[in-house]
């Protein structure tokens, strides 16, 4: 029983046709990056995003596996646990495909898989949440407070032309650099972070004091004839000190797993609580 096992692993880390795969065409390479928008549709909890990571992979593994047996044992190890930032995932599938087509090792194919995982989920943030997000969305926040049918547009439009262009720019590169585009793309990955993070908390910032506005009205009993302004105080501590106080206080909350909309039903009981009073 033992040594059928082992047979069978062995049968299975390896594909029985040996010879290298039809190169994909563009038409291909851009049909797997169209499948990669749908990597989370069946997102769980015991394999994260592995039903749409095959589903992304199925064009390419068609054409350089015509051996069903090869096609078989590549859809089992490619419906493995998977989870990667959704936006770069096409750029591990380009070199993935590329050693697919090669008729690499299984588990050769199998540890670059997961060992592209980790580093992206990083680097991922940093672009899209931490740097593009906040810049687009702040542009777009700005125009429509001014009353602008252009903020949506423009938020939409400059969040979306980056994304599908890492997206399907992504695809063909890494497909065709193969496995050196891993070493490539996390040789300064540290750096890049950091340095986009920073970014990205510089923009949070400026957000916090542009958007959020909370004014403290100093009560008769303790204005002193107008010769106390509570507000001036703070400000005289640090500028916007309360949108910073109540940007924390919200952020704390969602560390501690607490939902947005219980969020926003604290923010509208301390408004209307400090309306009542008097004091905002």
């Amino acid at each position: 029983m033992a040594s059928n096992t082992e047979a069978k692993i062995m049968v299975e880390s390896q594909y029985i046709d040996k010879t290298e795969g039809e190169s994909l065409d563009k038409k291909t390479l851009n049909q797997m990056a169209w499948r990669s928008m749908f990597l989370q549709g069946s997102f769980n909890y015991e394999r994260m995003q592995a039903g749409g990571w095959l589903y992304s992979m199925l064009p390419g593994l068609k054409k350089v596996h015509k051996n069903k047996q090869d096609l078989s044992t590549s859809m089992k190890h490619n419906l493995e646990f998977f989870n990667c930032h959704p936006f770069l995932i096409t750029f591990v599938m380009g070199i993935i495909m590329s050693l697919e087509q090669k008729k690499e090792d299984v588990q050769t194919i199998r540890a670059l898989r997961v060992a592209a995982m980790g580093p992206l989920g990083g680097i991922g943030d940093a672009i899209f949440w931490f740097t593009l997000l906040p810049i687009s969305a702040g542009i777009g926040a700005n125009l429509s407070l001014q009353g602008s049918i252009l903020g949506p547009i423009i938020f939409f439009v400059l969040f979306n032309v980056v994304h599908l262009g890492l997206r399907f720019g992504l695809m063909h590169w890494s497909y065709k650099v193969g496995i050196e585009g891993i070493s490539k793309l996390t040789k300064n990955a540290k750096e890049f972070t950091r340095a986009a993070t920073i970014l990205g908390m510089i923009v949070v910032g400026a957000l916090i004091a542009s958007y959020v506005s909370i004014t403290l009205v100093t009560p008769e009993y303790l204005s002193m004839s107008g010769t106390i302004d509570l507000q001036s105080i703070l400000d005289s501590v640090m500028p916007c000190l309360l949108p910073l106080a109540v940007t924390f206080g919200m952020y704390g909350l969602v560390k501690k797993n607490v939902t947005p909309m219980v969020n926003i039903l604290i923010l509208v009981l301390i408004g209307l609580a400090g309306a009542f009073i008097g004091i905002l």
